[in-house]
């Protein structure tokens, strides 16, 4: 029986329709489209120009970083979708979290904002007390909540 070779001999591979979803956890009013730039004031620590855009691949990390954004707005995720390089968020994986179970990122390229998750249930008042608290304890300690 004769096989068609031109079917089973590709150098292309398959793409998958399949990609990761990342998102983003901040208190700022973005809109579809809307990129997520290094330079503007960080939603942690003293509030100065950010280094880095911090994403993350699980949506408990991006609540977490809703919750515990500087800001009077709502806390809000975005998906969003980076458009260079990302790495290990080293606030997290080396110090807390070794091996990034958190799926923590950061990057010095913009984030395209891809779509809003508007429906999802945050963590208890109790739970965001205690994470608050802990934030302020390390400020009080003059320990940065962010390293760049």
């Amino acid at each position: 029986m004769e096989t068609n070779k031109s079917e089973n001999e590709s150098n292309t591979p398959n793409q998958s329709p399949f990609s990761q979803t990342f998102f983003h956890g901040t208190k700022a009013d973005l809109k579809i489209g809307d990129l997520i730039e290094i330079g503007f004031n960080s939603n942690f620590g003293q509030e100065k120009k950010a280094k880095y855009i911090y994403l993350t691949a699980t949506l408990d990390a991006a609540i977490w970083g809703a919750e515990l954004a500087l800001g009077e707005g709502r806390e809000r995720i975005y998906l969003v979708e980076p458009t260079g390089m990302i790495e290990d968020d080293p606030n997290l994986t080396d110090k807390k979290f070794p091996g990034n179970p958190t799926m923590s990122y950061r990057s010095k390229h913009p984030l395209k904002v891809v779509a809003e998750v508007t429906i999802w249930q945050g963590h208890s008042p109790e739970q965001v007390k205690v994470m608050k608290d802990g934030v302020a304890k390390l400020k009080e300690e003059g320990i940065e909540a962010i390293e760049d």
